[in-house]
């Protein structure tokens, strides 16, 4: 998968203490106080573990956001806003931005952040995020992660990269070739739809992964035209299939130059080798025979006119395309008890750890080292 999808870097995080110094006026205070700064750094530790499986990711996010929510989440009844929820500091990178965090004292902050990192680390399930960024009191600025533009392009990759999946289980098994061209097709969509969503972010953090974005689109665009060809002379329309497959020849061959140019620029995030693999190489092969058995049919059988422009994709896929699948935030902690949460004085006001040093708003934070999980095999559909 690494050298077949392009990848922004996670984000990473200052540590938090959560050392409610004064204000914990009670020891099971003082222990969500403690659970929450353990379970935060268990979580975050997941991030760069590698044998870290989608169960035991599961179980450390709900045991941190069960507490995180007694902090967010009214536990009075009375609906106001949760008294706790503007108490601790919490700073962030950006996946595009660098390692210059943005920082908020705000919880829902701290929880949309997380989400987003364990969005990313789940990449198909990003789409359940964007129900708490409105909460956030401090709206995201140009560029960041919570912005809507950036937010909406992890979103439509993740379901076209979903869907990448099932195009090459649809190829694998012989799946019907109209079938196939209507996935390609939508799955290129899907991608342009991502790039245009980009198209008026500054290009120095957003170029790379607009190219990357660009030649999977091409690539797709493709896989369509090669497959509505196979389609096309299965119905006699031989000259209509040759015109086919002359696009997808245009597509490959700017997807091949994309390739290239991705490679070629500067900005976040891994740097995918979509070219090297054999799931793109063998359909420079396949286009090419296909093309050529149609040439001649044509020359021996049909004798058609090969018309001067491309026939009009208007494929739809009956099944098969990737659905978000929905996401709801763990149950409140039992920990969390209105007699519990009373105990939290804010009157008294919140003592200074002496023993720590603060770091500075915009001082930079180290970045997440992610393991590198390397492919053991190459074949032509297994792309994760």
């Amino acid at each position: 998968m690494t050298h077949w999808f392009h990848r922004n870097p996670l984000k990473a995080t200052a540590p938090v203490s959560f050392n409610l110094y004064g204000v914990a006026s009670s020891p099971a205070a003082s222990k969500i106080c403690n659970d929450l700064r353990t379970t935060r750094a268990r979580l975050l530790d997941m991030f760069t573990d590698a044998t870290c499986t989608p169960e035991i990711m599961k179980k450390a996010t709900d045991e941190y956001l069960s507490l995180l929510q007694g902090f967010i989440v009214s536990l009075d009844g009375t609906g106001q806003e949760n008294k706790l929820r503007f108490i601790q500091n919490f700073r962030w990178t950006d996946t595009l931005q660098g390692n210059t965090p943005s920082s908020q004292q705000d919880a829902v902050f701290e929880l949309v952040s997380m989400g987003f990192n364990i969005a990313i680390w789940h990449t198909k399930f990003a789409s359940r995020l964007e129900v708490q960024i409105p909460r956030l009191i401090t709206p995201a600025e140009k560029g960041r992660d919570l912005e809507p533009r950036v937010i909406d392009t992890y979103i439509v990759q993740s379901q076209a990269e979903a869907q990448e999946v099932t195009i090459a289980r649809a190829i694998e098994l012989k799946h019907n070739v109209g079938l196939i061209a209507a996935l390609a097709f939508e799955t290129a969509n899907f991608y342009q739809k991502a790039d245009h969503t980009l198209n008026t972010l500054d290009p120095e953090y957003s170029m790379k992964w607009r190219k990357y974005l660009q030649l999977k689109q091409h690539f797709y665009m493709a896989y369509a035209h090669c497959y509505h060809g196979q389609t096309l002379l299965a119905s006699d329309k031989c000259g209509d299939a040759i015109r086919s497959l002359q696009e997808a020849e245009t597509y490959y061959s700017r997807a091949e130059v994309l390739c290239k140019e991705y490679r070629q620029t500067k900005g976040p995030g891994s740097t995918a080798k979509p070219s090297e693999q054999l799931f793109f190489r063998k359909l420079g092969g396949l286009i090419k025979n296909t093309l050529e058995k149609c040439q001649r049919e044509n020359g021996f059988i049909y004798f058609h006119k090969v018309p001067a422009e491309a026939p009009v994709l208007e494929l739809k896929a009956s099944y098969g395309l990737a659905e978000p699948i929905s996401f709801e935030l763990p149950a409140l902690s039992d920990q969390c008890t209105l007699e519990v949460y009373a105990t939290f004085d804010l009157t008294r006001g919140q003592k200074d750890d002496k023993a720590k040093v603060k770091p500075k708003p915009d001082e930079d934070i180290k970045p997440v080292k992610e393991p590198d999980v390397k492919s053991q095999i190459d074949t032509g559909c297994v792309i994760s």
